[in-house]
């Protein structure tokens, strides 16, 4: 078209960038982006929910939030591909935060947009929002959307997997299986995560083989399910596959990833990756991907070199990236690294009982018994109290 002399217009663009999102063609869809802006079309709604939609869909969420935030009018359509986009790349604080905008704005959210959201809901067990969702859904009369349906499905076996009731997750898939919905995405995805979280490994597994269409959610889930369960060798190996089929990977995957290579204790894999995630993939690593590596290097007892690495981290760390290094001290007794770290975390959170009892026992395995009692006291003055670890067992 170009070189035939024509110019594309506001109906040409919406087309060729939803070519772009469906073959993963990033690069390619950047350039049209710049086309857009190019020919003057960077201010049309249509061709602006497009780019929203593509930049979601490919991982993008900056460049999706840069141009979510240009839009005068927001259509339902730019509204949900945003919110699907968060949800999809795990972000489910922020795509719940972009669903309360957009019933804030008075905008209706249709079947597709129920089914963006309740994922979030079932991932951070925000169980009775996902009610209200599915009661939205009746009062407006989308009830009856298979796709919603299906999302409701995936959502009660979310419930089982943060309740770990194994029992009735089974039952729940029995019925899904009775149904013929064993190859819908977002119902396996949730079989999946309920089945590593249980504690069976072997069926999340075989969950996982008759997926037909693997999502970056699905390889996620059974990357980390493998993590959990310390088979770390195979967390890798599924990660190389995910990668040899032209999944890219997100921010979450390589959380799986490096959680894998820490109970494994794979410390050069674990760099490895972590090194990748920037350089291959451009995704700046957060305070969770960097506790993960601080607790590897320190398990290996590589403390000279976590320690280093939180002093030039990407990002200001955090109690748990502190605590990480601490627990580490604690392994390889090292007194002298404790006290400069307990420092920092008591800086961080004077108030976080978990951090004195840790520094408490590595005083206590050093015989420094002055230094016990007078932790002690300081515990009491804070009137800090562990709080007593509580177990559910299910009885019929």
């Amino acid at each position: 078209m170009h070189c035939s002399g024509l110019f594309p217009d506001n109906f040409t663009f919406p087309f060729v960038v939803r070519s772009c999102a469906v073959l993963s063609a990033l690069r390619e869809g950047k350039e049209v982006h710049c086309n857009v802006i190019k020919n003057g079309f960077h201010s049309d709604g249509f061709v602006q929910s497009s780019l929203v939609s593509m930049y979601s869909q490919s991982g993008e969420m900056l460049s999706s939030e840069l141009v979510f935030e240009e839009m005068v009018v927001r259509n339902v359509v730019s509204w949900t591909a945003m919110i699907a986009g968060y949800v999809q790349n795990g972000f489910y604080k922020e795509g719940l935060g972009v669903f309360w905008d957009m019933v804030a704005s008075g905008t209706q959210p249709n079947a597709v947009t129920l089914v963006s959201v309740l994922p979030a809901c079932g991932e951070l067990e925000f169980f009775n929002l996902g009610k209200l969702i599915h009661g939205y859904g009746v009062k407006v009369g989308l009830d009856t959307d298979i796709s919603l349906v299906n999302s409701l499905i995936a959502f009660v076996i979310s419930a089982c997997a943060s309740l770990g009731a194994l029992d009735t997750g089974r039952w729940a898939h029995e019925l899904v299986t009775s149904k013929g919905l064993e190859t819908h995405v977002s119902i396996t995805n949730a079989l999946i995560d309920m089945y590593a979280k249980c504690g069976s490994i072997d069926s999340a597994r075989s969950v996982f083989k008759k997926v037909p269409q693997r999502s970056v959610i699905s390889w996620t889930a059974m990357i980390g399910a493998c993590a959990a369960h310390g088979h770390g060798e195979d967390a890798l190996e599924l990660f190389s596959d995910m990668i040899r089929e032209g999944v890219r990977p997100n921010i979450f995957t390589f959380t799986a990833v490096l959680t894998a290579c820490r109970h494994s204790g794979l410390i050069n894999e674990g760099r490895k990756h972590f090194e990748s995630m920037a350089r291959d993939y451009k995704i700046v690593p957060g305070v969770e991907q960097c506790a993960c590596l601080v607790d590897l290097l320190g398990r290996a007892g590589q403390l000279s070199e976590a320690y280093e690495f939180v002093k030039r981290m990407p990002v200001k760390p955090d109690v748990g990236v502190w605590g990480a290094l601490l627990s580490a001290c604690r392994i390889h007794g090292n007194l002298d690294l404790a006290e400069l770290v307990a420092e920092h975390l008591f800086k961080l959170d004077s108030q976080n009982v978990t951090c004195y009892v840790l520094m408490l026992n590595i005083y206590v395995e050093a015989s420094r018994w002055d230094d016990v009692a007078k932790l002690r006291k300081l515990m009491g003055e804070k009137e800090l109290k562990k709080i007593p670890g509580q177990s559910l067992v299910e009885i019929n």
